[in-house]
Parts: structure tokens; sequence; C-alpha cells
């Protein structure tokens, strides 16, 4: 009975001063709305980064030669690869897949020339895999020309090396003996992506184009793949690397090291701003509480020459500042939730931001349902390690002294 009443006592004095007690509720209601936006906002960086690079560049899957892996010669082709396409065809785990003839070469015009990294594809198994028919800007796809030798360049490369649909340049590229060949090739199409670093460098051409010129239709470097539900990746991949060992699996977080690394400190990331946004908080409980006991140290003095030991005098101060973080975390959270909701719908354009480092896309937030439940339970933590030190300093408060304070 005791304990309840000391609960009440504990409520009733938080609303005695109200300024104070707002003041607090407010500071831990704005942090907490900050700490919620904050992780949502790195969540949507990570899964724009990691999605980017999986539909752009790496699929979930991408299998090689090991020697091609090394050296990137072209005369280090796919080990059974018509068996292996057979097995793929067959997985229904496999969503999507595409081969592709990979040469390092140059591209020329009359503005100039600049190393490129030339894609060999089969237009309408790209186009399944990574989009890249969706992505055209001006021109067409493959599979709207019959013209000879076609080439689809990056939005970025066209813009720096003036070049536009209908525009001819030349690659030059090396055969499986060392020798260069150049070849004339005609722009149908620009695309965009969300990643301008890869627009730069990469370019597409036919499979069977780049393979006529190359006197090989099968040299094919590399396979690449989706799967239906990612959680499968380690099964699938076993799988390959134990029919084709051969041949070198490699999901995509050992293919980008980069975006293993952004993937893996996802929680250490959202425990250092949950640590940051606490210790701000928790100097400003204190500082609060502290002030409150100053303020009513005549009070608590009397509370204790009537008969309230010690312990209890401490639960109630740590009480009312539990009480304080009960009220704010649900207001801090609902805002942050609207906060995450609203730009989750309406996104973040980060072009100018993060075109330096190649993203170019709009930035959505997200946040799990097991963020918006850890956040709570730091600010309760954080409430209750704040109202220590205080309650601490009623404790150590001499009746008599108290009292006759003024």
């Amino acid at each position: 009975m005791f304990n309840t009443m000391i609960i009440k006592i504990a409520w009733r004095n938080i609303w005695r001063n109200k300024i104070r007690s707002l003041t607090v509720v407010g500071s831990i209601v704005i942090g907490v709305w900050a700490l919620t936006f904050m992780m949502a906002f790195y969540d949507g960086f990570v899964t724009m980064y990691i999605s980017s690079a999986v539909e752009n560049d790496l699929s979930h899957i991408q299998i090689h030669n090991p020697e091609f892996v090394d050296e990137k010669e072209v005369k280090y082709t796919i080990d059974d690869y018509t068996e292996l396409i057979k097995v793929l065809s067959s997985d229904n785990d496999i969503l999507s897949f595409a081969s592709r003839s990979l040469n390092n070469g140059m591209i020329a015009n009359s503005k100039g020339s600049r190393g490129c990294d030339i894609r060999g594809i089969v237009p309408i198994d790209e186009a399944k895999l990574t989009r890249l028919d969706k992505k055209i800007v001006e021109g067409n796809y493959f599979d709207l020309t019959k013209k000879k030798n076609p080439i689809v360049i990056g939005k970025k490369l066209a813009d720096k090396m003036k070049l536009k649909v209908k525009s001819k340049v030349v690659l030059t590229f090396q055969k499986t003996d060392g020798e260069l060949i150049s070849a004339a090739f005609k722009v149908i199409g620009i695309y965009k992506c969300t990643n301008s670093i890869f627009e730069e460098i990469n370019l597409f051409v036919q499979q069977k184009d780049l393979g006529r010129l190359l006197e090989d239709d099968q040299m094919i470097h590399e396979i690449a793949l989706l799967l239906k539900d990612v959680k499968q990746l380690d099964t699938v991949q076993a799988a390959l690397a134990s029919k084709f060992p051969q041949n070198l699996v490699e999901n995509y977080k050992e293919i980008s090291p980069d975006v293993n690394l952004y993937e893996s400190q996802m929680g250490v990331i959202t425990y250092i701003f949950i640590i940051i946004i606490m210790f701000a908080l928790i100097f400003g409980i204190i500082n609060a509480m502290l002030m409150a006991i100053l303020e009513r140290t005549r009070e608590l003095g009397m509370l204790m020459s009537i008969g309230m030991n010690r312990m209890k005098l401490f639960l109630m101060i740590v009480f009312e500042t539990v009480f304080i973080g009960l009220i704010a975390a649900p207001l801090g959270l609902l805002f942050g939730h609207f906060t995450v909701l609203y730009f989750s719908k309406v996104g973040i354009d980060m072009t100018e931001a993060l075109e330096k480092v190649g993203l170019n896309e709009i930035l959505y937030p997200t946040l799990n349902v097991e963020s918006y439940f850890t956040i709570t339970v730091s600010v309760v933590i954080t409430a209750i390690l704040g109202a220590f030190y205080p309650a601490y300093k009623a404790i150590r408060l001499k009746p008599v002294e108290a009292i006759n304070k003024i």
C-alpha cells in the first residue's frame, strides 16, 4: 500500500512545477524524435546503397572463372557454361540470370577517348536481371533495332564525351591472343541509373556482336543472378559451388566489401546513435531533477523527519523521472514515426549530396518495429539512470538541516 502511495506522490510531484516538467518532457521528445529519424535515415541510406549496387552491378550471386577474377584477361571464360545454364534454368530459387562477355577497352570519338568496361549482353536476359531497358532515357533498347554493332552508353559518359543517339564511336579492346582490335559502333540508347560512377564507366553491346569480333560465340566471363528470396543466398551459393567447383561462385557481400561493411555495421551504427542521444538526454534529466530537489529541500527534509525512510525517498525520485520518460517517449516516437512515414513516401533528394560518391537517387527513410522497441527501452533505461544521482543526493540530506534551509 505504501509503495502505491509513493507512486501517487511521485506522479503528483511532476505536475507541481509544470514548466520544469514540460521542459524536460520536451527535451526528451526532441531527442527521441531526432534518434528515430536519424536511425531511419541511415537505414534508408544503407538500403538505397545496397539495392543500387545489387540492381545495377552486383546482383545477388556472380559466377566467374577464378583466373578471370584475378587477371581480368578475356581468355579466362566460365567452364561448363552449357551445363551451368541448364542448372540455373531449373532452379526454382532463382528469379532471373544473365550471362555477360566482359572486356576492358577504350571508347573514342572526335572529342577524345576514355577507358571503359565493355559488357556484351543478351538483351532479353539483361533486361530481366537489371531492368536496363527501363533505364533508357534517350533512344531505344537493343530489341528495337536491327542496326549493326549497336551500343548503349551511360548518361554520364555521354555528357563527358558529347555523345548523342546516332553518334558513332570506336571501341578498342583485346582479343584472347592479346591483339588489339577496333570496331565502329553506333549509339542507339543512353541509360541513366542511380550510380553515376557506373554510368561513366560501363557500356553495353550485344553479346553476339562482341563474340563475332572476338571470333568466339561462347566467350562468357560472368553469369549474374537474382534470387526470389535473399534469405536463400547462402543455400543457393553453396549448391552452385558444390556442383561447379571449377568456377568461382561469390555473393554480393564477397564481391563488394564496402556493401558488406555497410550491411554488417547497421546494428553498430544504430547503437552509436542511441548512445550519443541518450548521453545528451541523461545530463538534461540529471540537471532538471537536481533543480527539483534543490527547490524541495525543506519538503524532503520534512518527509524524512515524519518517517519516510531513505529507500522510499530514493524510489519516489526515481518514479518521478521514469514517469517523465514514459510520457515523453511515446510522444517522441509518435512524432518520429509520422516524420519517417512522410519522408518514406515523398523521399529526400540526395542527388547533390551523394553525387561525389556515385549515388544519384531519392532516399526513403525506413525503420523496423524492432528499432522502435529498442528506442523505447533505451529511453526508460536512460530515465532510470538519470534519476540515480539526483535520488542519491536527496537521500544524503540531513532532515534537520534540510528543514531549516532557507
